[in-house]
């Protein structure tokens, strides 16, 4: 059998490695239209690539707000376990249940995939521009090659693995939907996801006030018309035009599936104190710097950056003496700490997304084997889906399951 597989990340590099171990007489033909493999692969995790999840395999539906139940047959296909096992190299499992390289080295994972591809013919620089199909005897389009800048390829299968519209430096510019929607494959909406959110007046004053500023271990809820929607624990950083930072990644991914109407999250800074045990924690800080002015009275509560935004809030004169702040100034500083309040507007463009939520419907996806149910020979593995997980190591887990399940079935 002839397979072509167009894009080289990894849905598309375990897509290729699958189909080879499958059936070692297949012709498998790997095109990648950038000069290298696995390119947004290797600046994943900041350079260091979140390989996957340590949870068990059945809890990663739960992490995958888009669509996870379609995904149920590949994870049982492919694991986390498999990928670690195919990739053989030195891992660490780090806080949140990510595994990582030891090396920190997003690169010894592409470099590790790249080593499996053995069998494989793999072309770079080649860019695939159609999908060629025939009608067969009972009038159903079947696969039979590939139009490429670089000449025609036949195949009797293709799989489809060219990514989404995230990071188009890296090649994803969503060549694969266009090729797809010819078919007559539907294309759901393209958002961006596990991407920061940006904010407008007040709290945009206070996000820039506080530019810069990561907060570690607290607590986040996100409410949509005073709804709550989401919670999370973790880290998040004040931008110039609003919020990122790990947690403010996966509240998008939720947020990206609403309408986004009245949206704002909550920030518990003190996340292990309730409200009493705050209080008394602060009327200790009071009693130490009792002749001391409130601004300068917080510093062992709050990182520096924080006390004249908090104290600002609480609608306190930041030059008012400790002891003679009221009992109403100290609950309403309480109140603060507990509720410190953004309200969110939007997401910054698709470009700086680290995936796309949407895509090739599943709806038009056998689960099973990952094959159109509109075109024969026609498969679809990763990002291009309209699936999509929070952060966390399952968006990445997502490529390689429907990946080596497209490459697994003929």
């Amino acid at each position: 059998m002839k397979v072509v597989v167009i894009g080289g990340g990894p849905a598309g590099m375990l897509a290729a490695i699958s189909s080879k171990r499958s059936n070692n007489k297949n012709e498998v033909t790997l095109i990648e239209k950038m000069p290298r493999l696995g390119k947004k692969l290797s600046i994943t995790g900041k350079g260091r690539c979140n390989i996957t999840s340590s949870l068990p395999m059945q809890d990663f539906i739960n992490n995958i707000p888009g669509n996870g139940r379609f995904l149920y047959s590949a994870f049982n296909n492919f694991t986390n376990k498999d990928i670690l096992d195919l990739i053989d190299i030195p891992t660490k499992n780090e806080r949140g249940n990510r595994i990582f390289p030891v090396s920190d080295r997003a690169e010894d994972v592409v470099e590790a995939l790249k080593r499996k591809l053995d069998g494989v013919n793999v072309l770079l620089n080649t860019e695939a521009t159609q999908i060629l199909v025939e009608d067969d005897e009972n009038g159903k389009k079947h696969v039979v090659g590939v139009e490429t800048n670089k000449g025609k390829f036949d195949a009797d299968k293709v799989i489809l693995a060219t990514g989404g519209l995230s990071y188009p430096m890296t090649g994803s510019t969503g060549d694969g939907y266009k090729m797809a929607k010819k078919l007559g494959h539907t294309v759901t909406d393209l958002r961006p996801s596990l991407i920061a959110l940006t904010t407008e007046g007040e709290s945009l004053e206070i996000c820039q006030d506080l530019q810069g500023l990561t907060l570690k271990n607290v607590r986040m809820n996100v409410y949509e018309n005073n709804k709550k929607v989401y919670d999370d624990f973790g880290e998040m950083l004040f931008t110039h035009f609003g919020v990122s930072g790990p947690i403010i990644l996966s509240a998008s991914a939720h947020l990206v599936r609403t309408k986004m109407k009245n949206a704002k999250i909550e920030i518990d800074l003190k996340p292990g104190l309730d409200d009493p045990k705050l209080n008394d924690r602060i009327l200790r800080d009071f009693e130490k710097y009792q002749n001391k002015e409130i601004k300068n009275s917080l510093n062992d509560l709050l990182p520096k950056a924080m006390i004249p935004v908090i104290i600002k809030i609480s609608k306190i004169d930041e030059n008012k003496h400790v002891n003679t702040i009221t009992k109403e100034e100290r609950l309403e500083l309480i109140k603060n700490l507990k509720h410190f309040a953004i309200d969110v507007n939007g997401f910054r463009p698709i470009k700086e997304a680290i995936i796309t939520a949407g895509g090739i419907s599943t709806k038009e996806i056998n689960p099973k084997t990952m094959e159109s149910k509109l075109v024969d020979g026609l498969y679809f593995a990763g990002e291009i889906i309209d699936v999509d997980g929070y952060t966390g190591g399952f968006n990445l887990q997502i490529a390689y399951s429907t990946g080596y399940t497209a490459g697994m079935n003929e």
